[in-house]
Formats: C-alpha cells, sequence, structure tokens
C-alpha cells in the first residue's frame, strides 16, 4: 500500500509543479535574469549527473576509468572539436583505462 501512496504523493506533486509553471505571469518570464536562468539550468544539471554518475559510487568516491574519460573529454573540449569527437575521445581513453587496468 505504501507504494500507492507514493505514486499519488509523486503524482499530484508533478501536476503542482506543473501549475506552477503555467500560473507564472509572463512578465516574469520576460525578465532577463529569469531567461539566463532559464538557459543555464539544463547544463547545471546534465554537469551534476555526470559528476554523480562519474565519481560515486553509493556513499563512496571513486576514481576510475570514468574519470580519465571524463578528463579526455574536456581536453577535447578545451580544444574545440567537434562533439562526435569529444564521445570519442572519451570512449577511447575510458576503455583504454579499463583495458590497462583490467
Amino acid at each position: 500500500m505504501n507504494v500507492w501512496i507514493a505514486i499519488a504523493v509523486t503524482a499530484l506533486g508533478c501536476y503542482a509543479v506543473k501549475l506552477i509553471g503555467l500560473l507564472v505571469p509572463e512578465g516574469v518570464l520576460e525578465r532577463p535574469l529569469v531567461q539566463r536562468l532559464a538557459a543555464l539550468l539544463p547544463v547545471a544539471l546534465l554537469a551534476a549527473l555526470t559528476a554523480q554518475q562519474t565519481f560515486a559510487d553509493g556513499r563512496a568516491l571513486v576514481l576510475d576509468a570514468r574519470a580519465a574519460g571524463v578528463a579526455a573529454a574536456a581536453v577535447a573540449l578545451l580544444l574545440r572539436a567537434p562533439f562526435l569527437l569529444v564521445v570519442a575521445a572519451a570512449v577511447i581513453v575510458t576503455a583504454g583505462v579499463r583495458a590497462i587496468t583490467g
């Protein structure tokens, strides 16, 4: 029964967030600060998710092949490489480190 309560609370929460978003006046949404924050929020969330998935295993900090792949992607981005090359560099370095370390 607790699962259904959690599902109902989640559904109501999602509906409330959607409703609040629809009730925000247009004047608020047109402010430059709000537009800048709305543009940067997905980037920040994606960066946080990437960091959590790369450096965390449960409640422990982990530095393994994934960290080397992220570092390779960062270097490729600094060198202004195309996106597919950034992803390929991360994959190749991660696979190489895993092959070397076992």
